[in-house]
């Protein structure tokens, strides 16, 4: 496997997890259980699910209130993006 596909992988992962989290948080907070630190939240968006964040935060219509959010998820999404260049385009030339 090239460079390109466990990165691939990694953000699919990451991203797949993250959605989950914050379906299962969402499901928690309307039945009183036991929440999902936001701080985990925000770490998996970091680390490459940022695209589940997003997602979930459309499907689940949840931490869209929140401020803290939106910025944790842009800079997640900015810090990708420029990953995604030098490995899809800068690794290429």
């Amino acid at each position: 496997m090239s460079l390109t596909d466990y990165y691939i992988l990694w953000l699919t992962t990451t991203s797949f997890i993250t959605f989950a989290l914050y379906g299962m948080d969402k499901f928690q907070a309307r039945h009183g259980h036991q929440r999902v630190p936001e701080r985990t939240l925000h770490l998996c968006a970091l680390v490459g699910g940022f695209v589940g964040a997003w997602l979930g935060r459309l499907a689940f219509r949840h931490k869209t209130q929140k401020p803290i959010f939106t910025v944790v998820l842009l800079v997640a999404t900015a810090l990708h993006l420029v990953g995604i260049w030098f490995v899809f385009v800068r690794a290429k030339v």
